[in-house]
C-alpha cells in the first residue's frame, strides 16, 4: 500500500506512545448536574493529552468518533506545539513559527499534528465503531492517505460530500466550494453492515391501493436491462391474471428466473395496476421487508443535514450572540450518530468547537428515549464559555427559542474536567504530583494489560489493594497519594499479605499482579504462589498479559 511521507514523520512516528498519562480532574463548579463515573464529559485541555488520559478507561469502547480538525486553509493561525522529543523537529518548528498561507511547510506541520491524534483515536475506537472526519480540499487528499495507513485501507467506508451551502459566491474568481468532505472509516471488519434509519420521506412512497394484508408497498420494474439474447434463460411468457392474456417483452428479458417468477405469482407479488391495465408487471416491495433501514449514500444534501449558516443561526439563538465561525449544524451530527450509534453508545469529539456533537447526542436521546453518552475535548479558552455553556443551556432550556423541546430543555448532565499533572517517574520519586488512587490504578491496568477500567471509579476492594479482576488475573495496588505512606510498611508486599493475595487468586482460578513500592519476599517465592510483582514507580508501563 502506498504511504504518505512528510517532513517530521520520522520524529513523530511513535510520539503517541511517549505522551505522558495525565489524570482527569473534575471541576464541579463548571459541571452541569454531574451524575457520577459514567457521566458525559467535557474536557478542557490539549486533545493529544486528553486522548491519552481517556485510554485507561475507554480504549476500544467508543462507538462513534466525529472530529472537525483545522482545515489548514492558511487563514486559521493555528500553531503546532506538541512537545516532541526530537531536537531536529523542535528546531524545525521553532524556525517556521505559526502556520499561515505563506508557509511552504504548513502541510507537513498539519500532518505532524494529526498523526499522533489519529493513532490515539484508533485505540479508543471500538472494533465495530466508525470514525468520521470533516475536511475540505486543502488536506483531504493527504488525510485520506494518512487514515489508510493508520486505520487500514480496507476499513475505508466512504468519502461523503456534505452540501455545506447551497448558494454560490459571486466574489469567487474561479470555483465556489459548496461541499465539505467527511472521510468515514470503521474500526475493523467486525462492522460489516450499516443502515440509516428510515424517515417520513423515504416511507412516503409506500402505499396500499389494493388493501394488501401485508401492509404498504411500492413497486419496481420487472423488466431486465439485459436483452433477450443476452439472458435467454430469463425469457418466458407471463400471464396477466386480469385479462388472461400472455405477455412477453419484445426486446428485453425479465429480471427473475421462471421458478422464482412462479413463487412471486403464488405470493401475489406481481402488480398489474388496479384494473390490470399495465403493459408489463411490476414487483411489489413491502415496507415491512425494508424496515431494517436505508443503504447510506455518500452525498448528503443540505435539506437533510443543514448548512454552516444553519449551524451559525442555531448557536446564536442559544447563546444570544455570534461567537463561532462556521459551526456544524446539529442535523449533520444527528445523521452521523444515527448511522452507527444504538442506545447506550459512546460518542467522542476531540475537536469539540461549539459543542454541536453534545447537542446532537442530547437531542437524539430526547427524541427516542436513548442513553447515548458523549465525550468532548476542547483545547481553547472558550471550552467553558462557549462549548460547555452551549451544552448547559441545551440541557436546562433556552428561553425564547423556536424549538419547544429546546425551550423546555433536552435534559442530561455532564462533568467538566481538566488535565492533571502527568504521572511520571520523577514526580513519584520526589512525592510531587502524586496521582489519586483511581487515576493511577486505571493507568496501571491499561499499561499492564491494555484493558480499559470500565464503569465506575477504581478503588481498593480490600486491605490488600485488590482493584480489578479479569478472567485470569487479580490486580492489586498498595498505594496512597502520600509520600509518607509510600515509605511505610503499609506500602510493602510482605509474606503474610502475599499469602492472602495468592489464596484469594487461586480460589478464583487466577494469578495476581501486585503494584507496590517495595517487597519483603523474593520473586521466586512469589512466582510459586502465582504472583507477579511490579515495583512503583519504575514499572509504570510493563505488560503482564
Amino acid at each position: 500500500m502506498p504511504v504518505l511521507e512528510f517532513k517530521g514523520k520520522q520524529h513523530i512516528y511513535a510520539h503517541h506512545l511517549s505522551v505522558p498519562y495525565r489524570p482527569l480532574l473534575p471541576d464541579p463548579a463548571r459541571s452541569c448536574h454531574p451524575a457520577g463515573a459514567d457521566d458525559n464529559l467535557i474536557i478542557h485541555g490539549d486533545n493529544l493529552h486528553a486522548l491519552k488520559a481517556l485510554l485507561p478507561r475507554y480504549a476500544g469502547r467508543v462507538k462513534c468518533i466525529y472530529i472537525d480538525p483545522p482545515y489548514n486553509t492558511g487563514n486559521e493561525g493555528w500553531v503546532y506545539n506538541d512537545n516532541v522529543n526530537s531536537p531536529l523537529l523542535k528546531e524545525w518548528l521553532r524556525a517556521h513559527g505559526p502556520v499561515d498561507n505563506e508557509d511552504l511547510e504548513r502541510h507537513d506541520k498539519w500532518l505532524c499534528m494529526m498523526w499522533p491524534r489519529l493513532h490515539l483515536l484508533r485505540e479508543l475506537l471500538a472494533d465495530d465503531g466508525v470514525i468520521f472526519v470533516s475536511i475540505d480540499d486543502n488536506e483531504q487528499h493527504h488525510l485520506r492517505m494518512l487514515m489508510d495507513e493508520i486505520f487500514g485501507e480496507g476499513n475505508f467506508l466512504a468519502c461523503i460530500s456534505w452540501e455545506k451551502r447551497y448558494t454560490r459566491s459571486n466574489n469567487a474568481k474561479m470555483f465556489t466550494s459548496v461541499v465539505d468532505k467527511i472521510l468515514v472509516y470503521r474500526g475493523s471488519d467486525q462492522l460489516d453492515f450499516l443502515r440509516e434509519p428510515r424517515n417520513e420521506r423515504s416511507d412516503s412512497i409506500y402505499d396500499n391501493p389494493d388493501d394488501d394484508q401485508r401492509g404498504p408497498w411500492t413497486s419496481v420494474s420487472y423488466v431486465n436491462p439485459a436483452t433477450r439474447s443476452q439472458r435467454p434463460n430469463l425469457v418466458y411468457e407471463i400471464t396477466n391474471p386480469v385479462t388472461g392474456k400472455p405477455v412477453s417483452h419484445p426486446t428485453n428479458a425479465w429480471k427473475y428466473e421462471y421458478e422464482e417468477h412462479r413463487r412471486q405469482v403464488a405470493e401475489r407479488r406481481l402488480w398489474w395496476g388496479k384494473d390490470g391495465g399495465l403493459k408489463y408487471p411490476r414487483l411489489k416491495k413491502f415496507l415491512s421487508e425494508v424496515a431494517v433501514g436505508l443503504v447510506p449514500v455518500d452525498l448528503w444534501k443540505h435539506g437533510d443535514t443543514g448548512t454552516t449558516d444553519e449551524g451559525s443561526k442555531e448557536l446564536e439563538e442559544i447563546l444570544g450572540r455570534a461567537t463561532f465561525d462556521n459551526p456544524k449544524p446539529t442535523r449533520l451530527l444527528q445523521r452521523v450518530i444515527r448511522l452507527c450509534c444504538e442506545d447506550g453508545a459512546l460518542v467522542l469529539d476531540s475537536f469539540a468547537g461549539s459543542g454541536t456533537t453534545a447537542h446532537a447526542v442530547l437531542a437524539l436521546n430526547r427524541e427516542d428515549g436513548g442513553n447515548r453518552r458523549f465525550i468532548l475535548v476542547e483545547c481553547e479558552d472558550y471550552a467553558d464559555s462557549i462549548t460547555a455553556e452551549r451544552v448547559r443551556r441545551v440541557i436546562d432550556g433556552v428561553p425564547n427559542v423556536r424549538d419547544p423541546a429546546l425551550r423546555e430543555g433536552l435534559g442530561g448532565s455532564f462533568t467538566f474536567a481538566s488535565l492533571g499533572e502527568p504521572i511520571e517517574l520523577e514526580g513519584m520519586l520526589s512525592g510531587e504530583g502524586l496521582p489519586p488512587y483511581a487515576a493511577l490504578a486505571a493507568y496501571l491496568l491499561h499499561a499492564a494489560s491494555g484493558v480499559s477500567a470500565g464503569a465506575g471509579d477504581l478503588a481498593p476492594q480490600d486491605d490488600d489493594g485488590l482493584f480489578h479482576s479479569s478472567d485470569k488475573l487479580n490486580y492489586h495496588l498498595l498505594y496512597q497519594p502520600d509520600l509518607e505512606f509510600l515509605r511505610s510498611n503499609d506500602a510493602v508486599l510482605n509474606e503474610g499479605r502475599a499469602k492472602r493475595i495468592s489464596a484469594a487468586a487461586r480460589a478464583g482460578n487466577r494469578q495476581a499482579v501486585v503494584f507496590a513500592a517495595a517487597k519483603y519476599i523474593g520473586q521466586r517465592e512469589l512466582s510459586a504462589w502465582g504472583i507477579t510483582f511490579c515495583q512503583l514507580p519504575y514499572e509504570l508501563s510493563s505488560r503482564v498479559e
